[in-house]
């Protein structure tokens, strides 16, 4: 997981502590806007690790994140098996991901609550392994969204690699400033949010969720999206195409927790 000491380091490394769009006093103001997202992939060997696992995050830490004002908390597994399951939690603040740790280690109620989960003893832990990756909400789309709520939603998680920062960037564009945004919000592909990586593996990308009532919605919104007028254009421009700005595509669809905020 993040914590201070990991985060600092990368920053002297790569400048995260002057996010994109942190370098000046004038464009703070702006940045402060553009929520900073915490996605969680959590290993798990077993559907026993697995109910561990929902019962510590739905009695013990969301309640805490909540309590700190981390909300919404959304808790996502994968459509088949048991692994992985992912955690997204929303940051106001850089201050905010660096203190989350220490504050709930704080917290009598949390410790009480995931006792059980926080204590797992070597030989039976609770989980495999955690990766994090530390995400910037996209200009376009400063602030997450929760556009389905129903008990048969699904959701979509797609990782965008690109093979230099700078074509990385161009992807961004092609969402900010291209109108890609505009059109999925048109057809049905309805945002949950849009993140540029600063931190995590498969650097760099672009990262980004879908919601859906369901499967069948997932489908047409992605038809409808193939055949939009103004998308065929877009990808029919050289310096948006495919092949030139992106590497990889990973493409995860994730069901929610019962008890997931989003």
């Amino acid at each position: 997981m993040l914590n201070r000491r990991a985060l600092l380091a990368a920053a002297g490394a790569t400048g995260v502590m002057t996010l994109p769009g942190l370098q000046t006093a004038q464009s703070a103001s702006a940045a402060s806007e553009r929520q900073l997202y915490e996605l969680r992939q959590y290993q798990l060997a077993s559907a026993e690790q697995q109910a561990g696992l929902d019962a510590f995050l739905r009695d013990a830490a969301i309640p805490a994140w909540n309590r700190m004002g981390i909300t919404p908390v959304g808790v996502f597994h994968a459509a088949e098996g048991v692994s992985p399951s992912y955690v997204l939690l929303t940051h106001s603040s850089l201050e905010s991901v660096l203190t989350a740790t220490q504050k709930m280690l704080g917290d009598a109620e949390y410790l009480r609550q995931g006792a059980t989960f926080l204590n797992a003893p070597a030989d039976k832990p609770a989980f495999q392994r955690v990766e994090s990756a530390l995400l910037l909400a996209f200009r376009g789309m400063p602030k997450l969204e929760t556009p389905v709520k129903n008990p048969g939603r699904v959701f979509q998680l797609r990782i965008y690699e690109s093979p230099s920062v700078k074509t990385g960037q161009k992807k961004i564009e092609m969402f900010n400033d291209a109108g890609e945004i505009t059109i999925f919000r048109r057809v049905g592909l309805n945002p949950v949010f849009f993140g540029e990586a600063i931190i995590g593996a498969k650097l760099p990308n672009l990262t980004y969720m879908l919601g859906f009532e369901s499967e069948e919605q997932l489908k047409a919104g992605w038809k409808k999206f193939g055949a939009d007028p103004d998308w065929q254009r877009l990808r029919g421009m050289e310096e948006y195409a495919d092949k030139a700005i992106l590497c990889g595509i990973t493409n995860l669809v994730l069901k929610p927790a019962e008890f997931s905020q989003i």
